[in-house]
C-alpha cells in the first residue's frame, strides 16, 4: 500500500527544516531569501495573495541542493537507448502494469471510454513517471515543489525562465485549494503526483475524475490517470491507432532515417515487420527513426508517438511508453537485438544476474534490472570472493562466473 502523500510531505518538510537550521547555512542563503522576498511582486501580478505566498514559503530559507545536482543528469537524453529501455521495460514493469491494470480496470475502462486513450498507454506512462506511484513513498525522490522551483529560478540560469513560470503556476494551484502547501511534493523540476505533471500542464489538463471537487494527482489515481489521458487527447491522440511499428530496414535503409512516408511507401522500399507481419493501413504516414543507429532496430512512428512526446519531448521516453504499453497488452516488445557493446547484458540477463546475486546472499534489494549502488556493491563482493578483477558492472564475464559458482 502506498504511504500517504500528506505524511510524506510532512516528513520531507521536517527534514528540510532541520537541514536549514545551522547558522552557516542561513548566512549562505541570504541571497536566496532576498530572491524569494522579491519574487512576490511577480507572483502578485498573476493574482497570488500574500497569504498564499507566505504559506508556500513558510520555513523555506535555503535552496534545495539536491535539485541542482539532479538537474545535471537527465537519463532520457544521456543514456543509450537500450539501457534506458532495459530500466523501464522489463519483467518487473510489465508484470506490475498488468497487475495494476487488473486492480484499476473499472477506472481505466471509464477513462478509455471518455478520452479514447488506451488503458495500456496510461499504465505505461504511470510506470515511466512514478513506477506506478511507488516514488511517492520514497523521501529521497521527493522535493517540496515551491522550494525546488525557486531553487532553479534562483541558481540555474538555463532553467530560470521555466522555473519562474512553473512557480507562479504552482502558487495558483495552492491558491485554488486543490492541494495543501505541505502536500505539494514532486520531482526536482516540479513534476508532481502519480503522473508527474509540471504545474502549467496541471492547470491546463488536470481532471477531477473521482468527483470529490478537487483535482488531486497526488492522492487520487483516477484523477492522475484521467489527467494524463486528457493531455494526450487535447494534443491530438488518435483513438484506436498504434504509436508506431518496429520494422526491419533493408540494406542501406538507414539513409532514410528521419524521413516521413506512407506505410505503403515504406513497404515498397523494402521495410518489413518482424515475423512477416504487414502494414494494415498503407496510407497512414510514419517517420523512420533508428535510435540505435544503422545496426539497430528501425521504427516507423505514427501520429500517436509524437503525441506522447508532448508529455516528454524525448524519443527514448516515447518509445519506452509505446513498447511498455504493447508488452502490458501482450503484443510483445522489440524483436530485434540492439547493438550493445560486446560483453554487456540484455535486460533478461540483468534480471538473472540480480536474481543469482540475491540467491547467494550478496544482494538484498529489488529484482528490477537496475544496477544502482546496491547491485554494484553486490558485484564487488562476489568478484572479491571469486577472485575476479574489473569494474563492478553487470557483464557477461560476471554472469558466466556466477553461473559457474
Amino acid at each position: 500500500m502506498l504511504r500517504s502523500p500528506r505524511k510524506i510531505a510532512c516528513t520531507v518538510m521536517l527534514s528540510l527544516a532541520a537541514s536549514f537550521a545551522a547558522p552557516a547555512a542561513a548566512q549562505a542563503d541570504a541571497g536566496f531569501q532576498k530572491w524569494v522576498a522579491n519574487f512576490y511582486g511577480t507572483a502578485a501580478k498573476s493574482g497570488i495573495s500574500r497569504s498564499t505566498y507566505n504559506e508556500a514559503f513558510r520555513g523555506v530559507t535555503a535552496p534545495d541542493p539536491d535539485v541542482l545536482e539532479k538537474a545535471r543528469y537527465q537519463p532520457e537524453f544521456t543514456t543509450k537507448v537500450w539501457d534506458y529501455l532495459d530500466s523501464r521495460v522489463n519483467p518487473y514493469t510489465i508484470a506490475k502494469g498488468r497487475e495494476m491494470g487488473a486492480r484499476h480496470a473499472r477506472t481505466l475502462s471509464a477513462i478509455e471510454r471518455k478520452f479514447g486513450v488506451d488503458a495500456t498507454v496510461l499504465l505505461a506512462i504511470w510506470s515511466m513517471e512514478s513506477n506506478y506511484g511507488e516514488i511517492l513513498g520514497k523521501q529521497d525522490r521527493l522535493h517540496y515543489v515551491p522550494q525546488a522551483l525557486a531553487t532553479l529560478a534562483y541558481a540555474d540560469q538555463k532553467r530560470a525562465k521555466f522555473a519562474r513560470q512553473q512557480l507562479v503556476a504552482a502558487l495558483k494551484i495552492l491558491q485554488s485549494g486543490d492541494i495543501s502547501a505541505r502536500e505539494m511534493t514532486g520531482s526536482w523540476a516540479g513534476a508532481m503526483g502519480h503522473t508527474q505533471f509540471i504545474p502549467t500542464s496541471y492547470l491546463a489538463f488536470a481532471v477531477d475524475a473521482d468527483g470529490n471537487g478537487h483535482r488531486d494527482i497526488w492522492n487520487s489515481i483516477p484523477d492522475a490517470l484521467a489527467t494524463a489521458a486528457n493531455l494526450l487527447k487535447k494534443n491530438g491522440w488518435r483513438p484506436g491507432e498504434t504509436w508506431g511499428y518496429e520494422a526491419i530496414a533493408p540494406r542501406g535503409g538507414a539513409k532514410y532515417n528521419g524521413q516521413t512516408k506512407t506505410l505503403a511507401q515504406w513497404a515498397a522500399l523494402g521495410f518489413t515487420r518482424p515475423g512477416g507481419k504487414g502494414f494494415s493501413v498503407g496510407d497512414r504516414r510514419a517517420e523512420l527513426k533508428m535510435p540505435g543507429g544503422a545496426n539497430g532496430p528501425a521504427f516507423l512512428m505514427t501520429k500517436n508517438f509524437f503525441v506522447i512526446k508532448r508529455y516528454n519531448n524525448s524519443d527514448s521516453y516515447a518509445l519506452g511508453v509505446g513498447v511498455l504499453a504493447d508488452e502490458i497488452a501482450g503484443y510483445g516488445g522489440v524483436d530485434q537485438r540492439w547493438p550493445r557493446p560486446a560483453g554487456t547484458l540484455d535486460v533478461k540477463e540483468k534480471f538473472e544476474l540480480q536474481t543469482r546475486l540475491k540467491a547467494l546472499g550478496y544482494y538484498d534489494g529489488e529484482i528490477d534490472g537496475n544496477f544502482g549502488s546496491g547491485s554494484r556493491a553486490a558485484i564487488t563482493a562476489f568478484q572479491s570472493r571469486a577472485g575476479l578483477t574489473g569494474e563492478a558492472l553487470p557483464s557477461q564475464k560476471v554472469l558466466e562466473a556466477i553461473r559457474r559458482h
